[in-house]
């Protein structure tokens, strides 16, 4: 009985974990929620469960609200910009409420992104719940409805208004791995060499760079804009590191993109996720927050 209860939580494990992401843009808090589901499920009287999926979506989604809603009041005090918590994709099965292809799977790694979870972080939590589960795994309304207890119409109102509001901040997305990989390959090695020209050479001309330290580490509190001010700021700082052996490079992919990585002493140090459109790096995200890196220390290797 017991391997039955745990074999179908973990058939269901990665869309759990695929909505807590999204919704909470932090791993250790999605690992939170997900637990607490499996506790819930495995002390369920499962004789009154019709559908497993659907009860594990539905309290997987109603305790991540209650953990987004927390964690908003503490984001108000937070110091600096707050990035999402980079996610390892390429360890994330792609699993989705129903079968997805083409233009589908492209929105399931879209809505992934640090660019795009930027932008949910703007969205209310009942608007963020439903735009995850109706935009990116595909959930029927009715369903939607029955996970927040709301009418079926009330869901759909909230679908419009999320749905406008990311349209009007949504983040172009390159799909071309290759292209995303090149730019990021010059990215690093102009960065690490200061070479100033290589770097505008990758970067639009209005790009942004947001950093996210939490104070706790040395970075930019404000949004750095344009490319001189950018490949300017990346070329003093980057020759720094390579000149110490105790820095190391590496790429790897999170988030759905190939992101590089500067470790020190073998541990993470920074994240550099970029938002790659039209050919060139539309923003650079730079996570030096360590309490966001630690538990990247094997991925890449």
């Amino acid at each position: 009985m017991t391997a039955d209860v745990t074999e179908v939580f973990e058939e269901h494990r990665p869309v759990l974990d695929g909505v807590a992401y999204r919704m909470l843009g932090r791993v250790a808090d999605a690992e939170d929620v997900v637990q607490e589901a499996w506790l819930r499920w495995s002390a369920a009287d499962r004789g009154q469960v019709r559908e497993p999926r659907g009860y594990l979506v539905r309290v997987t989604t109603r305790l991540a609200i209650d953990r987004l809603r927390q964690a908003q009041a503490r984001r108000e005090t937070y110091v600096g910009s707050w990035l999402p918590e980079p996610l390892v994709t390429d360890l994330v099965p792609a699993a989705t409420a129903q079968q997805q292809d083409g233009a589908d799977r492209v929105m399931l790694t879209e809505s992934v992104s640090v660019a795009m979870l930027v932008v949910l972080e703007s969205l209310s939590p009942l608007e963020r719940a439903v735009f995850v589960l109706r935009e990116a795994f595909g959930f029927p309304y009715g369903e939607i409805a029955e996970t927040l207890e709301r009418s079926e119409a009330a869901v759909r109102q909230l679908a419009g208004r999320a749905r406008r509001h990311v349209a009007e901040r949504k983040p172009r997305f390159e799909v071309d791995p290759q292209l995303q990989r090149d730019l990021t390959e010059r990215f690093l090695k102009a960065a690490v060499e200061g070479d100033v020209r290589g770097l505008v050479s990758v970067l639009a001309p209005e790009v942004r760079m947001v950093s996210d330290s939490a104070g706790k580490a040395k970075a930019p509190r404000r949004v750095i804009l344009g490319a001189d001010k950018v490949s300017r700021f990346l070329a003093a700082v980057g020759p720094q590191g390579a000149q110490d052996p105790a820095f190391g490079f590496r790429l790897l992919e999170l988030n759905g993109g190939p992101a590089a990585m500067v470790t020190y002493e073998g541990r993470p140090d920074v994240v550099f996720s970029l938002d790659v459109a039209d050919g060139v790096i539309q923003a650079v995200y730079l996570i030096r927050n360590p309490d966001k890196l630690a538990h990247l220390e094997s991925a890449g290797e």
